[in-house]
């Protein structure tokens, strides 16, 4: 197929080496998360304080998706992929070695920057399928992505059980450092999509933002609901710790949990193909809201502590289904704007997409620190009805998987 043959990779086994590729970049800025209580002792620092080594390595990633994304549009992705692979390994070495918070924060924001490397990858995907199977194309490989983002909280949880948590990032630098002469093995040439330089590149930016009011909506759609995710996710070795008097290694076994629903992606890009994506948007917000206001009130029913983790579990299974849906959904519609453009579009949204992450990894610390687990629901809940807001008051074209809607002209400079 023609499609094919533009990245150079045929067959039924292309889609999922990308999703491979995804999962192993991504884990890197989420290995820290069930971490953070035992390297808070480790480094002498209290919960509030760790928070923000979550908030760095979301901050890094969004400024690497900002920064070496847009590159995908306009030169070799092999060579970019291999150089930033082995720069993800070796920010994970610093942060093993760290003794300090302040060497673990910027450790953090260089494996951010790094790990970014997964957004160069995923725009390949609707590239190696006809037009219609788009959705179902990024759901594919979204499910290796998320697994990635799932999985890693695992290992960590386990790893750091056997090994203590320095074990857990000595490990992912090897992972990280063996894939680099895979890609470089499995990956061919490729040719930039448009002839622009660095700077022309990132002018283009701005012109995509102001002119797709659908890319807009979709990113603060996606920054809000990843807000909440984040609040979840970094405050829920807090909760099991105090509450329950369990350690890393049951923080991470949640994300096997997790790892359930992200299942679904595949799913939620055929739904996408066939119903449309505001349709999976909306369905996906549903479905978000009621796993919050869940997790919120079984915290209060007076059961035994196996029931109590019985109704965690359930949450968070379709907390990961409803937020893996949210995001086929977001990205299948920013990739039917422009062939062209895609890994700037994704750039854009991507960065919009960490921010939230980062700034609900920051708000959630601080609702922990004063009102606990109360105030991280109560937090998650009003960002989701954000969202919803939006959702409900965005733009309404219902297909824009339709064709291209940016001119080439317009894809290159303001």
């Amino acid at each position: 197929m023609e499609k094919q043959s533009q990245i150079g990779m045929g067959g039924r086994w292309a889609l999922p080496f990308l999703g491979v590729a995804c999962a192993v970049g991504v884990g890197s800025i989420y290995y820290n998360q069930p971490l953070l209580l035992v390297m808070g002792q480790s480094l002498h620092q209290t919960a509030k304080e760790m928070g923000f080594v979550a908030v760095a390595t979301q901050v890094g990633y969004a400024c690497g998706i900002m920064s070496f994304v847009p590159l995908g549009d306009i030169t070799d992705r092999r060579k970019l992929m291999v150089r930033m692979y082995a720069g993800v390994s070796v920010a994970l070495l610093i942060a093993a070695l760290s003794h300090h918070l302040a060497t673990m924060l910027i450790a953090s924001v260089l494996i951010g920057l790094m790990a970014s490397v997964t957004h160069i990858v995923l725009p390949m995907a609707p590239e190696l399928v006809p037009h219609e199977r788009r959705g179902q194309a990024i759901g594919t490989v979204m499910t290796g992505l998320l697994l990635g983002v799932l999985l890693a909280r695992s290992f960590a949880g386990w790893v750091s059980g056997i090994g203590g948590w320095r074990s857990v990032f000595f490990a992912a630098a090897l992972m990280n450092a063996i894939f680099v002469p895979v890609l470089y093995k499995v990956m061919p040439r490729s040719q930039p999509h448009q002839d622009l330089t660095y700077k022309q590149t990132l002018r283009s930016l701005w012109t995509l933002f102001r002119d797709e009011p659908l890319l807009r909506e979709a990113g603060t759609i996606g920054g809000l609901t990843f807000a909440t995710f984040s609040c979840f996710w970094t405050t829920l070795a807090f909760v099991l710790s105090k509450h329950y008097g369990m350690g890393p290694g049951v923080a991470g076994t949640f994300g096997v949990v997790g790892a359930a629903g992200a299942m679904v992606a595949p799913f939620a890009g055929r739904l996408s193909d066939r119903h449309g994506t505001r349709f999976v948007v909306t369905l996906a917000g549903g479905i978000m809201t009621f796993c919050y206001l869940w997790i919120w009130l079984c915290e209060g029913f007076h059961v035994s502590t196996t029931l109590h983790m019985v109704f965690l579990v359930f949450g968070v299974l379709a907390l990961d289904l409803g937020m893996q849906m949210m995001q086929v959904g977001n990205q299948t519609r920013i990739f039917g704007l422009g062939e062209l453009a895609r890994s700037r579009l994704n750039t854009i949204y991507m960065t919009m997409y960490f921010i939230g992450g980062a700034i609900g990894s920051a708000l959630a610390s601080l609702a922990w620190s004063r009102w606990e687990w109360n105030g991280v629901c109560a937090l998650e809940i009003g960002l989701i009805v954000l969202a919803g807001v939006r959702h409900a008051t965005g733009y309404s074209r219902r297909h824009p998987q339709s064709g291209p809607s940016i001119p080439p002209s317009e894809m290159e400079i303001a």
